[in-house]
């Protein structure tokens, strides 16, 4: 390799391996290109207001006399602006330094000497790709103004318009929409353009030679048969001979087709991406919330979760895989995406922050499979979001709890109801959630009722929590398959049952002491 090539690879390296460098190069991207990127629409709405702040001064341009700073605003400071874009766009467009690492790296390998011109050759293919396209093209006869000495150019201010499409996502998403028909379309301009050819020979061969016939050039004809197919019919032009006018019918019949034909191409194309558009809007709109739930799965238990804190006014968001619950979500009137929870794509493609945006991740699927497999997925992505978790086998405790679960909740009887009665409640769940992390020493348990505390109680009231600063949430009656919230006080109690209490967790302790050691007289 000889000193040019090496220094143009080492260069290469740097700019590559430089944080600053990549960090500008980012921050450029994303107010350029990132739709997620919250400045980027301040950016956007600046571009648009220059956009027709230029269209408005050419239009006052015309008969009236504008001042020069208002000119030279114009031509010069704006054309400025969207030329530096031009430029940053171009920048962006593709890496250079990372092709010449990679063809670098590519004969490395290959045990050969480094090819500077090949790799300079990629480099051109990737920014042609760039200044060819559509949209910068458009960036570039947008800039043509500010050669104002010739006075035609300045007319392509017009084509700011066009630069509208980059800044407004509802036109992207019409353009995006109408490319999926390109095939269709394409037949369609052939059809059009073969109709306006034929008729426009033929109407010119039949009419030119009649001195009362408006149409005496092959642009006349041209004319004619545009406005025609078009069914516009200003009547300007027209068709005077009996030959002319069975070709005029024949155009006509043809341009209500086109017309028909147009209208299907394009309600089909609005038809079959309905969903995503719809699904585009959705995620949109869950970007922009600053707090809420995320509930995995909507099935039995998760419906009266999701209703309950719908009722709140609580916002929640539902993720499930099966398009048929995603339908029951909807219906119910919850903001629901057909993603499945345990793909980590499916967040990624919300483009939330679980950390800041999501208030705790609530697991209710009736499978600990899924349950699990979501919240491994979950916490690959954050490690601090609050995880609540269903619970369908007891053997399945562990799994979840390894997984990264802070939630654990009963299926049959602590979802019955805890769901239900507190999670409805956003400040009793925030309790909850602080109580059962440890909060200051508080916490919440569960006792199992075994034969030793059979034989000393036997009714609820001879527990004596109330001595040890200990509140009975609730019990758990393993035969009856249920939980009771805040139970009557002549309860009786069964081997097999299980206590839910809240207190220090020290007291805690003493007070399973005391169930342990106390003898019934």
């Amino acid at each position: 390799m000889d000193f040019f090539s090496r220094l143009i690879v080492n260069l290469a390296y740097f700019l590559n391996t430089s944080d600053g460098y990549q960090q500008k190069k980012r921050f450029f991207y994303d107010i350029l290109e990132n739709n997620r990127y919250q400045p980027k629409k301040y950016f956007d709405l600046f571009m648009m207001s220059l956009i027709f702040l230029s269209v408005a001064i050419l239009i006052a341009e015309v008969k009236n006399d504008v001042h020069d700073f208002i000119k030279f605003f114009n031509i010069y400071i704006i054309s400025i602006i969207f030329f530096i874009e031009y430029l940053l766009r171009f920048w962006i467009s593709s890496s250079a330094s990372e092709i010449v690492i990679s063809c670098s790296e590519h004969d490395t390998m290959l045990g050969r000497r480094f090819n500077l011109s090949r790799a300079v050759l990629k480099i051109l293919k990737a920014k042609s790709k760039f200044i060819l396209s559509i949209r910068a093209i458009i960036d570039l006869l947008a800039i043509l103004p500010f050669f104002h000495e010739l006075r035609l150019l300045r007319l392509f201010v017009l084509f700011r318009v066009f630069k509208l499409f980059r800044y407004t996502t509802s036109f992207q998403v019409f353009a995006s929409v109408l490319s999926t028909k390109k095939f269709e379309f394409l037949i369609l301009l052939m059809f059009t353009s073969i109709v306006v050819f034929v008729s426009s020979v033929l109407v010119y061969i039949m009419e030119a030679n009649n001195p009362d016939s408006p149409i005496n050039t092959l642009f006349d004809a041209l004319y004619w048969s545009i406005v025609t197919i078009s069914t516009v019919g200003y009547g300007d032009v027209t068709a005077i001979t009996v030959e002319g006018r069975t070709v005029a019918i024949f155009v006509i019949i043809a341009g209500i087709s086109v017309l028909a034909f147009t209208t299907s191409i394009v309600v089909s194309a609005f038809t079959e991406k309905l969903d995503e558009i719809r699904e585009i809007k959705t995620v949109d709109d869950i970007r922009k919330l600053k707090h809420f739930y995320l509930i995995c799965g909507y099935e039995g238990v998760a419906q009266e979760v999701a209703a309950k804190l719908k009722k709140q006014k609580v916002k929640i968001i539902v993720l499930d895989e099966s398009e048929h619950r995603i339908a029951s979500a909807k219906k119910d009137g919850i903001v629901a995406l057909n993603y499945d929870p345990g793909n980590i794509e499916s967040y990624r493609k919300i483009g939330v922050d679980l950390n800041t945006q999501v208030k705790a991740v609530l697991c209710l699927r009736e499978s600990d499979v899924e349950n699990v497999y979501t919240t491994l997925t979950v916490r690959s992505i954050s490690k601090k979001v609050n995880m609540i978790s269903l619970l369908m086998d007891e053997s399945n405790r562990k799994k979840l709890e390894f997984a990264g679960v802070n939630e654990i909740l009963y299926p049959k009887g602590l979802v019955g109801m805890i769901s239900k009665e507190l999670i409805g409640r956003p400040v009793a769940f925030e309790v909850i959630h602080a109580l059962r992390n440890d909060y200051y020493g508080v916490s919440v348990e569960e006792i199992l009722v075994d034969s030793r505390i059979h034989e000393n109680i036997i009714y609820l009231n001879e527990l004596n929590s109330i001595s040890f600063k200990i509140v009975l949430l609730g019990i758990y009656k393993k035969d009856k398959k249920r939980f009771f919230f805040n139970p009557l006080e002549n309860t009786l109690l069964e081997s097999g049952d299980y206590l839910l209490v809240i207190g220090n967790s020290a007291f805690i302790k003493e007070f399973e002491k005391y169930l342990h050691k106390k003898i019934r007289t």
